[in-house]
């Protein structure tokens, strides 16, 4: 049997209207990876908000090191005072450099990117986007960032169901300013549908949905198996985001086997895997004709539902903890 080691993983603490994906995520790894990778959690006492809680999340972490130390996200800074051998840091993506303060920015540069991957060891990231992204702002081998991507829950499975191209549910989730939203609904105007939106909207959102006539439902604060049920009980899903590290939502359709409409950007095409219909996210009629012809040409969809079938096979939880697991092993090397 291999030499046991202990691998630390530092989360932020979770703010009380925030969300939960890197947890998620990196809780199911710990469970995941094999008997002599032992796991502890460290999470900080403080939000990451302000200078000194920052600090006192960045002593604290130095003092509660081990043999591997993995900083899991969004709190990159945590490694300023560790070791930097036994130090991986995770970013799931940059889009805290779209501040639109140059200030801001000049900051989080060197103290959430330039600085944390100065001193870490290894930095891991979702996708090879991600990568390139982190590359524009840091000098650094780029052998020493490692694409790991992000897997499906167990709590998916193929749902498969007749598709209703007389009046499709369509399924968008998130209502963030990069979910694009705005630019769907106006895409939808005039399309015999049911536009389901999974997160809180504001009061403009219900008035634009008002104003092109849009049929929709709303939900939010839902847990993952009421998530589940929304994914199956759709017909696709609308997923234009102008911005994404990653973008679960579309491996999670494809789980399910609904055809899948996503931009053209980023992460996106690289997730999908050729099982999506890709549009320009910043082009409302680009957005329409790709919607219309998944709605319209059956043998396309078809081919997109049986593309992500095959896609989603390269996320599985046991692969990524693999990778992780033999990450961990070269680094006790």
């Amino acid at each position: 049997m291999p030499t046991p080691f202990t691998v630390v993983f530092f989360y932020r603490k979770p703010r009380v209207a925030g969300n939960f994906s890197i947890e998620f995520l990196f809780q199911h790894i710990q469970n995941a990876l094999p008997p002599h990778v032992r796991t502890r959690t460290a999470i900080s006492r403080h939000e990451s908000n302000g200078l000194w809680p920052r600090v006192y999340n960045a002593w604290e972490a130095a003092r509660r090191q081990a043999d591997i130390n993995h900083v899991t996200g969004d709190v990159h800074f945590l490694t300023l005072l560790m070791h930097k051998r036994k130090t991986v840091l995770t970013i799931h993506d940059c889009g805290f450099m779209k501040h639109p303060s140059a200030a801001a920015r000049a900051v989080l540069r060197w103290f959430w990117l330039v600085l944390p991957v100065a001193r870490s060891r290894v930095v891991t990231v979702v996708s090879q986007a991600t990568k390139d992204e982190v590359l524009r702002y840091v000098s650094c081998n780029p052998d020493k960032i490692r694409v790991i991507p992000n897997f499906i829950s167990g709590r998916y499975a193929p749902r498969p169901k007749p598709f209703n191209a007389r009046r499709p549910v369509i399924l968008q989730v998130g209502t963030a300013f990069n979910k694009n939203i705005e630019r769907l609904i106006e895409a939808l105007a005039g399309i015999p549908c049911q536009l389901v939106i999974i997160g809180k909207l504001t009061e403009a959102h219900v008035a634009l949905l008002a104003r092109h006539r849009v049929d929709y439902a709303n939900a939010y604060n839902l847990s993952e198996e009421e998530l589940v049920r929304q994914y199956e009980g759709c017909d696709l899903l609308a997923f234009v985001s102008t911005y994404e590290g990653f973008g679960m939502p579309i491996l999670e359709a494809q789980t399910v086997e609904r055809p899948v409409v996503t931009s053209n950007v980023l992460s996106m095409p690289e997730v999908a895997g050729g099982g999506a219909c890709l549009v320009d996210p910043h082009s409302v009629p680009a957005i329409r004709e790709g919607i219309l012809r998944v709605i319209g040409d059956e043998a396309y969809r078809n081919g997109l539902i049986a593309k992500g079938r095959e896609n989603v096979k390269r996320y599985s939880l046991a692969s990524v903890a693999g990778t992780y697991a033999r990450l961990y092993e070269e680094m006790r090397s």
